[in-house]
């Protein structure tokens, strides 16, 4: 059954692919929400599924399910998931979309600048590292 194929896969992504290790640089919550935003772009999670439910996701991850809740909420209100009453929250149809966008965004203003810093400073020629195979 493929519902018990993607339960397994979403365990072994949040086990192995994807491990839930907080760290200090960004707040718990963010750190949720990305976690999230890994498993729809990875394509683990895809349109139409369930997102772990909050409470599962605050045991798996070790944090309080208000935190969760919060992440959660963010996605929501980006329209990434949606709640269904009774149900659950669910990805939805322009999920994946909307976060290859907003992330390529986010790499370009934030973390490009500073990897091409890096690499001016210790003179690395990108355009052979790009070609390198």
């Amino acid at each position: 059954d493929s519902f018990a194929c993607k339960c397994i896969t979403l365990l072994i992504h949040l086990y192995k692919g994807v491990p839930m290790q907080w760290t200090n640089d960004q707040p718990i919550y963010q750190q949720v929400r990305n976690h999230v935003v890994s498993l729809i772009i990875d394509g683990v999670l895809d349109a139409g599924e369930p997102i772990p439910s909050v409470r599962q996701m605050a045991v798996e991850g070790g944090v309080n399910p208000l935190t969760v809740s919060k992440a959660y909420q963010e996605l929501v209100d980006l329209k990434i998931v949606e709640k269904r009453r009774g149900l659950g929250m669910f990805v939805t149809v322009l999920a994946k979309k909307q976060l290859l966008k907003i992330e390529k965004e986010k790499f370009m203003k934030g973390d490009w600048p500073a990897v091409l810093r890096k690499a001016n400073q210790l003179d690395i020629d990108l355009v052979k590292l790009v070609n390198k195979k």
